[in-house]
């Protein structure tokens, strides 16, 4: 793993929500980013702070 990524707290990754679906995300570590699997949406984590607006999303190709 990339020593210059940030790790989240584990407290606030289980508070967070996916803005569009509402459901709970899960975090991805190689990609570092909260994954919405209603949704299809992978959303960035930069410098440790989750990015939770659906316009900076990426869509999840199957």
């Amino acid at each position: 793993m990339d020593e210059k990524l940030s790790k989240v707290d584990p407290k606030l990754l289980d508070l967070l929500v996916c803005p569009l679906s509402k459901s709970r995300l899960s975090l991805n570590r190689e990609t570092n980013e909260l994954i919405s699997q209603k949704a299809q949406l992978a959303y960035p984590i930069r410098d440790g702070i989750p990015i939770m607006l659906i316009s900076e999303a990426r869509k999840i190709e199957d």
